[in-house]
């Protein structure tokens, strides 16, 4: 009985301190913040012209690609063993240089990404530190608020800022 008593007693306490310490919460979009920002919308036009002449490139070899390979089915009845060797080769030349394309894409995407989301950061700690609020939390992270009222979204001030 008496560990019952000090297990509720601990628990109440644990439950009040932690109440008290978090007194000023708010909640950020940051989905929002991300997509509303000019710097994400340049970015994604700086990679469009840095990965363009790549991407034409894979279309042009896709498109001959497709024309032996037409070619070759034409001829099924006795294909040239030279021309089913040059094929094969353009082929895997062409599927490499999309894997490669790929992977490149996609870094360069992430560094940009990380780039934005640490500037978001940043904004959202200089309004949270300006408005003094203990805890900042995405609003996707949030479920179910007990008092929906004492958060405050902080997403429009981060914009500002980022802006």
């Amino acid at each position: 009985m008496k560990k019952l008593l000090c297990a509720a007693g601990l628990g109440l306490i644990l439950s009040v301190s932690a109440s008290a310490y978090a007194e000023k919460v708010a909640v950020i979009n940051v989905g929002e913040v991300f997509q509303n920002i000019a710097t994400s919308k340049a970015v994604t036009q700086q990679l469009e012209k840095e990965f363009k002449g790549r991407a034409n490139e894979l279309q042009n070899m896709e498109k001959d690609l497709q024309a032996r390979a037409e070619k070759l089915q034409k001829s099924a009845a006795k294909p040239n063993e030279k021309d089913l060797q040059a094929f094969e080769a353009k082929r895997k030349d062409f599927l490499q240089k999309a894997q490669q394309f790929e992977k490149d894409n996609q870094r360069r995407q992430q560094e940009e990404r990380n780039k934005i989301l640490q500037t978001i950061k940043t904004a959202t700690k200089a309004v949270a530190e300006k408005e003094r609020y203990d805890v900042v939390v995405d609003v996707n992270a949030v479920l179910y608020p007990e008092n929906s009222s004492s958060l405050k979204n902080i997403t429009d001030l981060v914009i500002k800022k980022v802006k």
